[in-house]
This record gives structure tokens, sequence and C-alpha cells, in this order.
């Protein structure tokens, strides 16, 4: 009885999430190569390296891109390293700006809204509007979650004979497409089972706030020292606000010699509006993980929850800063991000090779029916 319910489950759920989950599978795999395509089809990112003293500080990065862009807001500077370009966001625009660190050349004016984006906005909620289609993203999500869970079961072998493992782990590519067909949805979807649970649960966590709570909950939730007074700004009220300039300076150069400890040339600082009075950093960016930083435009002291080195993270906070890492294959560089691309390919055919298992059998069936009534008239 239970098996029957399990195989339903699996039929009827894989029918309804068919089509968000080829989509998903699709879009990820071209996702995890984006920076590393980007590179190799581009001449604006990367640049010949030089030194970390050579490079040039965000207030001469600022003054290059107004010069070229004076009616556009710029919001941050992105350092990706020594030998890559600075890139620039602008607020309210859909374009980017590359900048050489060392000359603050401007290297490139792009439009934001590339294949990739089209391919992320097909990711994160279909191409559907953003509230509907992040529901859509993370109800499918959890559904395929469910099918894994019972696609283990439907392929776990009664018996462990030694035909039942050779069915269960080897595809015979000299069968009928039929059987090779159902070889690709059974084998390939047990080998790629590891890393599509940690994709689902990941994009859960993106997702949901409840997985995302439940998840702080079970790990024992945050450490309770980690969190800074604010600074006291009534007593700084009649203070004029300094220059926004000369703290972005500050503060990249204070992240990359008293903060940051992995990739230290590779900084992000938002350059403060008048009204600010924190100033947002993010420096080891390393393994798609990353130091949320903000300091007092004032003091220039951390302010609010202070994250530390990830390696000094307890496990709540380790799993909540690697939760995109681990979504995407970050987390191991190029071994990791090859695993995860073949991964995401394959949870992309399994609605497919699915669909032709069940489509196979309906057929079946109904020749069979078809030829019993023949046999009665």
């Amino acid at each position: 009885m239970l098996s029957k319910i399990n195989a339903w489950l699996h039929l009827w759920l894989g029918l309804a999430a068919g089509i968000p989950v080829i989509i998903l599978g699709i879009t990820g795999c071209v996702l995890v190569f984006e920076h590393d395509i980007k590179e190799l089809t581009t001449n604006y990112i990367h640049i010949e390296s030089g030194t970390t003293e050579e490079q040039l500080p965000p207030s001469a990065i600022y003054r290059s891109v107004k010069r070229v862009l004076p009616d556009k807001d710029i919001a941050s500077a992105w350092y990706y390293g020594l030998d890559k370009s600075v890139k620039v966001s602008l607020d309210h625009s859909d374009s980017l700006v590359y900048v050489n660190p060392y000359t603050a050349e401007v290297l490139a004016i792009v439009d934001h809204e590339d294949f990739f984006h089209f391919m992320d906005e097909g990711h994160r909620h279909l191409w559907m509007p953003v509230k509907i289609g992040r529901q859509v993203v993370g109800w499918s999500t959890f559904i395929f979650f469910i099918l894994l869970i019972t696609g283990l079961i439907l392929w776990w072998p009664k018996k462990w004979t030694k035909r039942a493992r050779e069915q269960s782990f080897t595809i015979k590519w000299k069968a009928k497409f039929k059987r090779i067909n159902y070889d690709l949805h059974n084998v390939l979807g047990f080998y790629s089972l590891t890393i599509a649970l940690v994709m689902c649960l990941t994009g859960l966590i993106m997702s949901f706030p409840w997985m995302r709570n439940s998840v702080i909950w079970l790990t024992g939730g945050y450490p309770k020292d980690n969190k800074i007074e604010r600074v006291d700004h009534n007593s700084l009220i009649n203070q004029p606000l300094n220059d926004a300039l000369q703290v972005a300076d500050k503060i990249w150069y204070k992240v990359r010699h008293e903060y940051a400890k992995y990739n230290k040339d590779a900084v992000i600082v938002h350059y403060p509006e008048r009204e600010d009075k924190t100033v947002y950093a993010c420096t080891d960016m390393e393994g798609g993980t990353w130091r949320d930083l903000n300091f007092d435009r004032y003091t220039l002291e951390l302010t609010g929850r202070m994250q530390g080195p990830i390696d000094e993270a307890n496990t709540t906070e380790w799993l909540m800063r690697s939760n995109y890492a681990l979504h995407t294959g970050f987390i191991g560089g190029m071994t990791t991000k090859i695993i995860y691309f073949i991964a995401s390919l394959v949870c992309s055919t399994l609605p497919i090779t699915g669909f032709y298992i069940w489509w196979g059998k309906k057929r079946k069936a109904i020749k069979k029916t078809k030829r019993t009534q023949l046999a009665t008239t």
C-alpha cells in the first residue's frame, strides 16, 4: 500500500512540477559558469595584474566614472582582485561600468540586462511577475525535494542481488531506447541525488523564511556575543557629515589592512549618501562566500552584527553564509562547478525521461484495453 502511494506521489507531483524543474535545471547549468564565460568572452574584466599599492582608491574610480557619466548616481565599487577590473554599479540604471583600477580608465559600459541576466530571471522567478514567480519556484523546489525522496524509495532494490545492482547502477547502452530512457532516469537520478538534495535545500532556504528559520533553530542559532552596539549619533548631530569619497577611501583601506583575511584585494565599498549613518563594505569573497561589514560613518568603527572570518563562524552562521556557495557549486572552485553543472543538467532531464516512462506505460495500458475489448466482441 505504501509503495503504491509513494509511486502515485512520484508520478503526479512529477507531472505537476515538471516544466519548472526543467527550466530551473537548464538555467542553473548556464549560471554555474557565468563568471568564467564572461571573463573568456570579454576584454574588460581580466586585466594585467599590478600590486596592491598601485590600485587606486574608490574616490579615483568615482571621479573617473563621473567624468564619463556625469548625470548618473554611483552606488558602489567592486574590486575583484589584482588582475580584475573594478565593477561600478549605478543607482536606477541597467548599466554596469568597468574601470581599470591602476589607471582609472573606463574600459566598458555594459548593459546589465544581458543573456545571463535573462537566465537569472528565469531561475529566480521563471520570467513571471516576481512575487508570483518566486512562489512558483519555491514550491516547485519543494515538490522536487519530495520527488527525490520518493524516487530514491522507488529506486531502492528489494534484494541486493548482482542483477539488481547492475540495473540500479549501470546504463545498458545496447538495449532499446525505452530501456535506455528508463536507465537514464533511474541511474542518473541516483548518481545526482546528493547534489540535487543540497541544491533543493539551499534553494528552499532562499525561498522561504520558515525554512531558513528552521535551519537556524536546528543548528543552534547565531552566536549571542557578536552584536556590536551602535554609536550614539545624538552627540554628533551638529557635526557635518564626512566627505563621502574620503569615507569610502578610508573604509576601503581599513578593510584591506585590518579585516580582510582571504583574497584581501577583493573588496566591495558603497559610496555613502548624505543621509547615510552607516557604510556597507564586503570582503573575504572566496569560494562563493563573503563577509558583510557595516561601518559607522563618523568613527569608521564596525556597527551592527559583526561577521568574522568564515572559518571562525559557528555552524549556523557558516551554513547561512555558505548557502549561496552550496547552492551554486562555487564552494569548491572549478571541481564543484563541474559537478554541479552535470547534476543540474541531469535534474533538468528527469521530468522528460520520467514523462516518457509514464507515457509508454499509458500507451501500453491503452493497447492492452483495446485488445481485451476486441477479444470480447
